[in-house]
């Protein structure tokens, strides 16, 4: 089953001092961190800013090609986490007929938000998520797993690009 999310913020990881996008549950409670890299979160960044380029990036670029071609985007799923990578699905839509299209999540989120479609994550990622978090926090992650936890409306201020 999917679950409907929507972007919440791009903070960075105190620990790793990478960028994070926090995905959360529309109907819920349920949030997900995604690690990605600095340039996927500053094209995240750009669109969720509302920041104008001299030149189009490459997401602005796929939303000019997908408008040009006829088809739009039906949603994105983050269908898959496996080995602390997450995996994600563009379901593209031309002429009634979907197509699955293989994605970073990074780069699903940028073109979602950009094509202002509806975001999903799978349930079994979710629920993987948080056994491979109860895993980490035994290891060494207790303290990241806590400001995770711990994050209010304030937090999530503005990611700087």
């Amino acid at each position: 089953m999917e679950v409907e999310m929507k972007i919440r913020g791009l903070m960075m990881d105190p620990v790793t001092n990478m960028p994070i996008v926090i995905l959360k549950d529309v109907n819920g409670s349920a949030i997900l961190p995604i690690w990605v890299g600095v340039y996927e979160a500053n094209a995240i960044a750009l669109e969720i800013e509302k920041v104008s380029t001299p030149r189009p990036m490459t997401h602005d670029l796929i939303k000019t090609m997908l408008t040009g071609l006829g088809a739009g985007i039906r949603k994105v799923v983050v269908n898959d986490l496996k080995d602390d990578t997450f995996y994600a699905v563009i379901w593209l839509e031309k002429d009634g007929e979907l197509i699955s299209v293989d994605s970073r999540p990074s780069d699903a989120l940028a073109i979602a938000l950009r094509l202002d479609c509806p975001i999903y994550v799978e349930d079994s990622v979710l629920n993987s998520s948080k056994a491979a978090s109860a895993v980490s926090e035994k290891v060494n992650n207790e303290e990241l797993r806590r400001w995770l936890e711990g994050l209010n409306d304030e937090d999530l201020g503005r990611y700087k690009m």
